[in-house]
């Protein structure tokens, strides 16, 4: 696979804590990434400086060929980047439906227009083929406001995916969901990804998630990535166990 993705020397600080640390990071086409580590190791500061929420102070972000360091977040987005929020940020009055509509008529070439409708062919076709991949339909007249935790979770991630995204990034999608859930949940996002050539980077505290689903891990400890292969050589190193799992002797 070829790479899609490289941050090369990415550091970032806040005062006196220092949240990234020459980040150098290449992730290829297609690949399933897991990023792991406490609270406050780096993990969502990397993934704000990708889609353009923070701005780095030194180093690059190159997305297929382009620099993207610094550039505000719709511009990350046009350039094929796009992501979920670890608090799902959807319109709590509106419905699963409503709050896809909104988003695919952002994606639309077109844009949205008091001139165009919103249920246009096109429109409803990617609107039913969102509601079926990300099992929506039995929820998709409900307020968002009443529905549970992991579905809104799951219209968050369609509405990221509206945009063909060549990267992916997911900030926690099973923080808040119960134990029962969990895999599930994972497995109708993963299923729905399926085919699509889109790079995956998700941020996950669940080691079992990360071992199941990713096919590469990197582990972050104080701005730095300490480890970086697969979830079985990561999760075995030392540091890993040491600093981010507490599961050494």
């Amino acid at each position: 696979m070829t790479a899609l993705l490289e941050t090369r020397g990415l550091q970032k600080s806040f005062g006196a804590v220092v949240a990234a640390n020459d980040l150098s990071v290449v992730a290829r086409r297609g690949e399933r990434l897991g990023l792991i580590g406490n609270n406050g190791a780096g993990k969502t500061t990397f993934v704000n400086l990708v889609t353009g929420y923070l701005k780095p102070d030194a180093g690059r972000v190159v997305l297929d060929g382009h620099d993207i360091a610094g550039l505000a977040p719709r511009l990350v987005r046009r350039h094929g980047v796009s992501r979920s929020f670890q608090i799902p940020q959807l319109f709590a009055s509106l419905t699963p439906e409503e709050n896809l509509l909104v988003a695919l008529g952002i994606a639309s070439e077109e844009g949205m227009s008091a001139w165009q409708p919103a249920r246009s062919p096109a429109m409803t076709a990617g609107l039913e083929d969102l509601l079926a991949r990300f099992r929506l339909g039995e929820y998709r007249d409900h307020a968002i406001a009443a529905l549970p935790g992991g579905v809104r979770k799951l219209v968050d991630v369609a509405m990221a995916v509206t945009h063909q995204p060549k990267l992916l990034l997911l900030d926690e999608p099973t923080s808040g969901v119960t134990a029962e859930e969990k895999f599930a949940l994972m497995d109708v996002i993963m299923r729905a990804l399926e085919g699509s050539d889109a790079t995956v980077l998700f941020v996950e505290h669940d080691m079992e998630i990360v071992g199941r689903y990713a096919e590469r891990v990197l582990a972050f400890y104080e701005g730095r990535i300490i480890a970086d292969g697969t979830p079985d050589v990561v999760l075995g190193h030392a540091d890993v166990q040491r600093f981010v799992t507490g599961m050494a002797p």
